[in-house]
């Protein structure tokens, strides 16, 4: 029987339905006079009582929603239902079987999701247009309501996969039709040779073969285009032809036999300067997973040898058509490279590009979607993605450029760590055991390698659902869990991530002979063929080789982290790649023939003389900056960062926004070294560089350019230029045939050999995309580098003006005579910048870029609300134009620089001041109404308030006389943090707990099936027994579906066994419970607070709902000591303010004015939001969620259950730097102490 239900918001917290009436009154000019927004969810192998049970626990909220049985509309309504394609993963859907599960302890469920949008007030036709502006045909599709009998698909299950009989025989014109026929990358000559070899061993191959090889030969996977020939280079420019002959010389040095190509181009600074022993702390081997480097950590005081693994990559293709999915997909992808390398990955940056956002809807191009429509779903898409999975997020910039309307740019960075005693590298050999890990395979992602490898026009996008990946964030944390055991890590011989190409790139790179058993790997569903499993690139797995004596270990760790694992293929000796698939081999390839990559690739460049790329610059100073201000690659962008947790972890050393107002943006991102259970001082640097508008213009500047800003990031930032190591982006027009476009990346590349060569840094590693085409509009040419060292987090500097009255100047250096800065006037300033940092002479530093040393001075000033007085002498032009490896330094009180100038110029720039103005001569512009400018750009693209003011909040104060008390003492007080899917705060909370003197224990819940359920419930409710503290971390359990947090949570603790031990805990132990964010969500929902206990949810009860600004918010805020009643705030006291990290999505407390009047009487308002004056406030700036009184955390009644949004386990030593304030509340030394006392 198949279960139906309806639920709605109501209409005080009905966002999503408010957010996208104003989008489509302002986007599609269509005023619809109200719109309702109603998921549907059927339910089928549940019964009624467990059905009843779920109605006002996992499907609704009674405090924030309707529900009915039956949608009924009135005649004046017009609707339509929107779900997810067959096959698509749906995370609500998904998210309400796990929690079903949980209820029932039985088998799970099947659930699907359908989302209603009913309107008043429009025509059909507006009803339709408004449908196409919804729905992304890649991913969804419109459905109607009817009932179903059944919600279990028939799938027609395939039982062989054709044999290409005709294959061997086609001419060349038959060939180009085969090729069309089957959407396949090969060009003509593979598809020659391919025929060649399957002639020479006088068989025909199956269609998974073509696939497979289409696969394996892609763009993507093998770098076609950066592995192609480069017969002859023409040069129009002499500077160019002439550094071409330095990279000549260098391929001389290294008697280099490989013919002339760009990846030759791109990776022989890193050949060059490791001959010459410069690069002495690579890690190199045959497996090849991430820019890896040997790095010392500080661990305690004592220096242990570590790795350090950084990875670029793109999803751009995805991300065009499928944006959420795509950018998804883009930091998972990138994520599992270092990950396999056996490194956990602490940190990220996300670099997008696209075109301007604010086109108006009308102007989009045919087959595409609106550009504003795909830079605000990527957003969410990879902020979903990274937040889940507990990545530290430090910098997002968006580049806007009309080419990347050709094809949106979405770039992520990440960094990982991992101790060299934990890995093990060895060559697999025969009767290895290959285990796949992770995620089930499906069709998402087929032929996602190939597709991302061509141009597409407006057809061929239409084409292209089934190539974009699905992410699951949650079955990716476990994987990052696992692979941190030191344990399991050990057992890893080799270990490859499935992306692009699945298993057949995934598993077939990891040894030359290898016999994989395609009916082993587990499904997501049935009616999948061989070729599909050989090609699919669902996400989230990994595969992994190990000794066959090994397996059962491997297996039984992989399964206590709640994963799925699998033993899918042997090695062999035979060094062919064979696939088994119902009984018979349909893949069965000579390793020899595979790795050719096909038939060799030629092509001709020619390198055209560049064009200028200086900015036309005014003589009106105010226009000038109100110009600058205003741009769209210069202008705020708070409301995207906000929305990327930058604080998980507890290792964030420099946050996005600096100062006091958090408004400064940051030129780096800096994290501590992610150490799981000590301390360390050591810190990660990564920073980036790049400039569309003059690598349009000149792509050997631009090269050259990005670089050098990349690298004097890092500078402006406290490190030292040593161990400096560099990751490159390439992203480029489809180059066909034609010389003019084979000089882009050519020119890019020397000029970013060029300055390689003349700074003795290399890129180690990198990513190129070679597609960026549609019909005749191309991205423009793009190298993007980024650059990573170390350094300790004391050194790390902040980018804001600290105080006023300050003298700041300029180091500008020697420029040659194309206008780039000189290689020896840069390393003088690198050395005198750090060396006035370090001793704190010069107390600030930001490096030139984008918008000059006046953009420069703007920012600076932001963070501590500050002004500047130039100095009469400064030429205005010089303040606007590009000055890329100039700097601008704070100077403490007397500094002077006279003797440093000798190899750079020095120039005054004036003074900071109090004034909050800009004054240059008689010139003077409000601060406050550049801000405006510069925030109020794009507020309607990403949102930075909302547009319902917030009622004046009451500021609470309760002194308690006395606190209750535990009736037994415990000398070592055990605190049990379970981990649920979407956990990802329990590392954070564990150390916290265990630096307060407590014993935490960590406890993954398991249901992988019905019985690893039943038996989670028995052990989590005997472990309960026998600790002191239960403590729920934060995180996005289960996605945070469906539609609403901590469900999963409270599913899984009001099961009997577990309420029954936690009930005897708090009534008859006198034990302590906590939660922070998705913990403290899962509290209230269950009734723990305000009530001290668990009960059934009512309409009027308090509750934490979505966030009044309609999006994630991470960033730190203040908070008051409003009570300090409960023993989990025993060392602070009413009126101390304190700074806390937060970042959730739904944190805003409501409840009615009778539960709050009595919880303040009770003394239960723990903690309000307050402004920078300590004052309690409603403001969004302050007051993140805009909670009911700025009710930041709320306890029992008698105290001993705590609940609060921000984060106090993210705390530590040299953390934050750039926001000062105390993040230490003392909550966990407080709660270890009650039981001590």
């Amino acid at each position: 029987m198949v279960f139906e239900i309806y639920v709605q918001k109501k209409p005080q917290y009905a966002n999503e339905a408010n957010f996208l009436k104003e989008e489509i009154n302002n986007l599609l000019n269509i005023k619809a006079e109200s719109l309702r927004i109603v998921n549907k969810y059927s339910v089928e192998n549940i019964d009624k009582k467990t059905f009843d049970k779920c109605r006002a626990t996992v499907f609704s909220e009674p405090q924030t929603d309707d529900v009915f049985d039956e949608l009924i509309l009135n005649e004046k309504e017009k609707a339509f239902a929107v779900q997810a394609l067959s096959g698509q993963f749906d995370q609500r859907a998904d998210g309400a079987e796990q929690c079903i599960q949980f209820i029932s302890q039985g088998e799970r469920p099947i659930v699907k999701t359908a989302k209603v949008y009913i309107f008043t007030g429009i025509t059909e036709k507006q009803k339709q247009k408004i449908a196409q502006y919804v729905v992304n045909p890649i991913e969804c599709k419109l459905t109607d309501l009817t009932h179903s009998d059944t919600l279990k698909e028939k799938f027609v299950i395939p039982v062989s996969v054709k044999s290409l009989k005709e294959f061997n025989s086609l001419d060349e014109n038959a060939l180009k039709e085969f090729s069309k026929k089957y959407n396949l990358a090969l060009d003509l000559a593979d598809l020659l040779f391919c025929q060649q070899y399957f002639k020479s061993i006088n068989r025909p191959p199956t269609i998974t073969e073509i696939k497979v090889i289409d696969t394996y030969w892609s763009d993507h996977c093998r770098h076609t285009t950066f592995n192609t020939v480069l017969d002859n280079i023409v040069f129009e420019d002499d500077d160019i032809e002439e550094e071409y002959k330095h990279y000549l010389s260098a391929r001389s040095e290294l008697e280099r036999v490989k013919p002339v190509s760009l990846m030759d181009l791109g990776t022989i600074a890193a050949k060059l300067l490791k001959k010459r022993g410069l690069l002495t702390q690579l890690d190199e081997s045959d497996e090849i997973n991430a820019c890896t480097v040997k790095i010392k950590v500080n661990i305690d005081g004592s220096y242990e040898p570590w790795l350090l693994l950084f990875k670029n990559e793109t999803h751009n293709h995805p991300t065009e058509i499928e944006p959420f999915g795509g950018a998804a997909t883009c930091i998972g992808g990138a994520i599992r490279d270092p990950l396999s390398g056996r490194a956990y990955v602490y940190a990220a940056m996300r670099i997008s590009g696209a075109g301007n956002p604010l086109t108006k809807l009308e102007d989009t191009l045919k087959g595409k979607l609106p550009q504003r429509k795909i830079v605000t779903t990527a957003a969410n898409g990879y902020s979903s993605y990274g937040n889940q999975i507990g990545l530290a997020t430090g910098l997002a910039e968006e580049i806007y450029h009309e080419g990347y309307v050709a094809k949106h740019m979405e770039v992520g960075a990440v960094i990982g760590a991992v101790p060299q005693a934990n890995v093990r590298r060895e060559t697999p050999h025969k009767g290895d055991r290959v285990i796949l890990i992770g995620g089930k395979t499906g069709r998402d992602g087929c032929g996602g390698a190939t597709g991302s490898s061509k141009s597409h026009d407006s057809q061929s996008l239409t084409q292209c659902g089934a190539e974009v990946q699905k992410g699951n964030a949650a079955e990716e944390r476990k994987l990052q869990r696992l692979f941190r055991n030191k344990q399991a890590s050990l057992l890893i011989k080799r270990c490859n991530d499935f992306g692009a190409g699945g298993v057949s790139v995934a598993i077939g790179e990891l040894a030359d002979g290898l016999d994989i058993d395609l009916n082993a790997l587990p499904k997501k569903y049935e009616g999948l063929d061989g070729t599909e499993l050989a090609i699919s690139e669902s996400q989230e797995r990994m595969a992994v080789v190990v000794e066959e004596k090994n397996v059962k270990t491997f297996l039984e760790l992989a399964h206590k982290e709640n994963l799925e694992a699998t033993v899918v293929a042997t090695v062999t000796d035979t060094k062919r790649l064979k696939m088994k698939w119902n009984g018979k081999y349909i893949v069965d390839i000579e390793r020899e023939f595979l790795d050719t990559n096909g038939v060799e690739k030629h092509a001709i460049a020619k390198v055209a003389a560049g064009n200028c790329y200086q900015k036309t610059i005014g003589d009106s100073f105010k226009d000038n900056y109100l110009k600058l201000v205003e741009d769209i690659n210069v202008c705020g962008k708070r409301g995207l960062v906000e929305r990327f947790d930058s604080t998980i972890g507890s290792g964030t050393v420099i946050m996005p926004f600096g100062g006091k107002t958090q408004r400064t943006p940051s030129q780096a991102m800096v994290n501590k070294i992610s150490v799981e259970k000590k301390h360390t001082n050591t810190a990660s640097v990564m920073s980036w560089g790049f400039n569309p508008y003059i690598s349009q213009n000149n792509p050997f500047d631009g090269g050259y350019l990005a670089v050098v800003e990349s690298v004097s990031k890092l500078i402006a930032t406290g490190a030292q230029f040593k161990e400096v190591y560099l990751t490159f982006q390439e992203y480029f027009e489809k180059l066909s045939n034609d010389p003019l476009r084979w000089g882009k990346p050519v020119a890019s590349l020397l000029g970013a050999f060029k300055a390689q060569r003349e700074l003795s840094i290399a890129a180690i590693g990198g990513k190129d995309s070679m597609s960026g085409s549609f019909n005749n509009l191309d991205v423009p040419p793009t190298l993007i580098s980024f650059a990573v060292t170390t350094l300790l987090a004391n050194d790390a500097v902040a980018n804001h003006f600290k105080k006023p009255l300050h003298k700041v100047v300029a180091l500008l250096p020697k420029k040659d005579k194309r206008g780039l800065p000189k290689s020896e006037s840069l390393l003088s300033i690198f050395d005198c910048v750090n060396s006035l940092l370090s001793t704190r002479r010069a107390i600030s530093a930001y490096t030139v870029v984008y918008g000059g040393i006046a953009e420069a001075i703007f920012k600076m000033c932001l963070g501590n609300d500050l002004g500047f007085e130039y100095d009469a002498k400064v030429n205005l032009q010089m303040l606007f134009e590009y000055n890329y490896g100039a700097f601008v330094l704070e100077l403490d009180d007397d500094v002077s620089l006279e003797e440093r100038q000798n190899n750079f110029d020095l120039l005054p720039l004036g003074n900071t001041n109090a004034e909050k103005t800009l004054t240059y001569g008689n010139c003077q512009i409000s601060t406050d109404e550049l801000i405006k400018n510069y925030e109020d750009k794009l507020k309607d693209i990403y949102a930075i308030s909302p547009s319902l003011a917030q009622a004046k909040p009451t500021t609470y104060s309760f002194y308690a006389s006395e606190r209750t008390k535990p009736k037994n003492r415990q000398e070592r007080v055990k605190v049990l943090i379970p981990v649920f899917p979407g956990t990802n705060c329990e590392y954070d909370t564990a150390k916290a707990f265990a630096d307060a003197g407590a014993n935490p224990q960590v406890f993954v819940i398991n249901n992988l099936t019905a019985k690893h359920l039943s038996e989670s419930v028995r052990s989590f409710a005997q472990q309960l027994k026998n600790s002191q503290i239960l403590f729920i971390p934060g995180g996005f359990s289960g996605g945070d579906e469906p539609d609403g947090s901590g469900k999963f949570i409270t599913a899984f603790l009001r099961n009997n066994e577990i309420s029954d031990a936690l009930s005897d805990l708090l009534a008859n132990r006198d034990g302590l419970v906590g939660g922070i964010c998705n913990g403290f969500q899962a509290l209230i929902k269950l009734g723990l607070v305000p009530y001290g206990k668990i009960r059934d949810a009512k309409a009027d009860s308090p509750t934490l709902t979505y966030n009044s600004l309609g999006r994630h918010q991470s960033k730190i805020v203040k908070i008051r000591i409003s009570s300090n009643k409960s023993p989990w705030l025993s060392a602070v006291n009413v009126g101390d303010i304190f700074n806390v990290p937060i970042s959730h999505g739904e944190g805003r407390f409501v409840a009615t004015e009778k539960e709050i009047k009595e919880m303040a009487n009770n003394g239960q308002i723990a903690t309000q939001y307050v402004d920078n004056n300590g004052m309690v406030s409603g403001n969004i700036q302050f007051n993140p969620n805009g909670s009911v009184d700025a009710i930041e955390g709320i306890t029992s009644f008698d105290g001993r259950v705590f609940g609060k949004m921000g984060h106090a386990e993210r705390k530590g030593e040299n953390l934050y730097r750039n926001v000062e304030g105390n993040y230490d509340i003392k909550m966990f030394e407080s709660a270890v102490k009650y039981f001590k006392i």
